[in-house]
């Protein structure tokens, strides 16, 4: 199991229609991509950071994974949307430690 995160801000407005446009663009286009489970919008309360949202998902394996990362509608999103409204970010992945 890998836990996929990235943390993120917007070159948006906070509480904009260009904010809330891309957060649905992500919520229709990427839980909807073959192997993606859990997939959460979050926002940051936390004053100890920058980052204002985070979307987390999980894949059962590193396959499922790289079939996501590698998806047309995947790739159409970091190009048409990510690329120009992500003022920066941070990415997470993270798998389970044996007990």
């Amino acid at each position: 199991m890998i836990v996929h995160t990235v943390c993120f801000t917007l070159v948006h407005a906070a509480g904009s229609p260009h904010e809330a446009a891309f957060l649905e663009a992500a919520r229709d286009t990427l839980p909807a991509i073959a192997g993606v489970q859990d997939f959460t919008v979050s926002r940051q309360v936390s004053t100890q950071s920058d980052f204002r949202f985070q979307f987390s998902m999980v894949f059962a394996d590193q396959d499922t994974y790289t079939a996501y990362d590698e998806h047309p509608a995947h790739q159409r999103f970091v190009a048409t949307r990510w690329a120009d409204e992500v003022a920066s970010f941070q990415e997470f992945d993270f798998v389970p430690l044996p007990a």
